[in-house]
């Protein structure tokens, strides 16, 4: 299951760093310019937690089907000292899921904001604020090949 699940998480995290990007963006915009928040926004706010939702989901799967969180949960002390293992067990999911909190409740803000203005500064702030997280505990070394 780790074979399969692996590289769906990895190659769906370009998608969903894309489209959180884009909805931040667009809020951004959409914030700067007093234009009306239509549709199409919502789409791409639900898109972005569709998204994120589902990385979520699988890396669920993988905290407790991966080898190396595997290796982790043996010995949490030595764990807590290895930045490597500490990552991927501990830093990775936790900050990942306050990421995935924003989002959520980002999301339920802009849609019951009052205001065009409004709806396009909850998405700029929450979804930004994910995408920010997100980027800060990507492993990094494993998504470029470098180990």
């Amino acid at each position: 299951m780790y074979q399969i699940i692996q590289p769906i998480h990895s190659y769906l995290a370009y998608l969903t760093l894309f489209l959180l990007a884009f909805a931040t963006l667009n809020g951004m915009m959409g914030s700067s310019s007093q234009k009306a928040f239509e549709e199409k926004h919502l789409r791409i706010n639900k898109f972005a937690l569709i998204a994120t939702h589902t990385m979520f989901l699988l890396g669920v799967i993988l905290l407790f089907t991966s080898p190396i969180t595997q290796a982790a949960f043996a010995d949490m002390k030595a764990t807590m000292k290895d930045p490597y293992y500490r990552l991927y067990a501990v830093e990775h999911p936790t900050i990942n899921l306050l990421a995935v909190i924003l989002v959520t409740i980002g999301n339920a803000r802009v849609k019951r904001a009052v205001g065009n203005g409004k709806k396009f500064k909850q998405t700029m702030i929450f979804f930004g604020l994910a995408l920010v997280l997100l980027l800060t505990r990507i492993p990094w070394s494993a998504w470029l090949g470098l180990n």
